[in-house]
């Protein structure tokens, strides 16, 4: 039998500052900001906004590692993550055939476990079917260039 839906509502609001700048908030955390480095107009005072998406997919796996590593009866003591978007920034200036998200992300994720080879693959498997993030790449055709590490 099939699960009932069960949605939740997610939410952000943003207030441009000046220049290339916006302040975002979400729920009661404190604002934090959004820029550019100079190259791309900015004043280089915040992160960009692709670079937090690559974080929110750090975030998220360090989410999901542990709710299913419990499931699973697998145990670590560390997790850490190497992440990496390439950008054709011509995409960004328009130019028609170039897509201006990621062409490819490289990920890496380093975990302190005694499990054997098989489980770690299984873990793997297990997060990449269901972290949400990992699934926004995926599902809109950019290439994940995934490595789990064991130290």
């Amino acid at each position: 039998m099939a699960q009932p839906s069960t949605l939740v509502k997610v939410s952000a609001a943003g207030k441009w500052e000046s220049g290339v700048k916006t302040n975002i908030s979400v729920r009661n955390f404190p604002v934090f900001s959004i820029d550019e480095p100079v190259a791309l107009g900015g004043e280089d005072t915040a992160p960009n906004p692709v670079e937090y998406v690559l974080a929110g997919l750090n975030g998220c796996n360090g989410v999901m590692i542990p709710l299913i590593a419990q499931e699973l009866g697998f145990t670590f003591s560390g997790i850490d993550f190497e992440t990496t978007g390439i950008i054709d920034t011509r995409g960004l200036m328009g130019v028609e055939g170039v897509s201006p998200h990621f062409q490819k992300i490289r990920f890496q994720v380093n975990i302190q476990t005694e499990e054997s080879e098989e489980r770690v693959e299984q873990l793997k498997n297990e997060v990449e079917r269901r972290c949400p993030v990992f699934n926004l790449f995926v599902d809109a055709g950019i290439e994940i260039d995934t490595k789990w590490r064991k130290v």
